[in-house]
Order: C-alpha cells, then sequence, then structure tokens
C-alpha cells in the first residue's frame, strides 16, 4: 500500500483567483434583487419572489462549478524528496 513515489499536496489558491467570480455573483444577486424589487409593486408580488428565488437557485450552480474547477486547478501534487520520505 505504501509503495511508489510519496506525494505532497500543495493548494496555491489564493483570494485573487476567485475574486472576479466573487463580483461576478454579487452582481447576481443584486440584479436579481433589483428586479424582485421593481416587481414588488405590481398586482402579484408573489411573482417577484419566484423570480429572484429562481434567479439564485439557477445561478447556483454555475457558481459552484467556478469555485470547484479554480480550486482544483491550484492542487499541485509534488513528489516528496528522498530526505523527506525517510523516517528518522
Amino acid at each position: 500500500m505504501t509503495s511508489g513515489t510519496p506525494f505532497s499536496v500543495r493548494c496555491t489558491l489564493t483570494f485573487g483567483d476567485i475574486y472576479g467570480q466573487v463580483l461576478a455573483w454579487m452582481a447576481v444577486i443584486f440584479v436579481s434583487l433589483a428586479s424582485g424589487l421593481a416587481l414588488m409593486g405590481s398586482s402579484r408580488p408573489v411573482y417577484a419572489l419566484v423570480g429572484v428565488g429562481l434567479i439564485l437557485v439557477l445561478s447556483l450552480p454555475f457558481l459552484l462549478f467556478a469555485f470547484v474547477t479554480t480550486l482544483l486547478n491550484h492542487i499541485q501534487l509534488e513528489p516528496k524528496q528522498s530526505a523527506e520520505t525517510s523516517a528518522p
């Protein structure tokens, strides 16, 4: 089970890597809330709530996909050096 080359896992993800995604998600939230407030004055305010919920629910999988793929792109597997693998 322990034969083979041991690897160390390193994550190089920084906030700057996901900054654009956070800004895009905030823009989606603000636009959906603005459209919900615009529809709230109509005769059927339930459409406003359904619209905001629908926008948020439909955009959430895309946000999670973007975050997960960005995270996976910043995970590095590096082989350990022989000095690190030998136990004292």
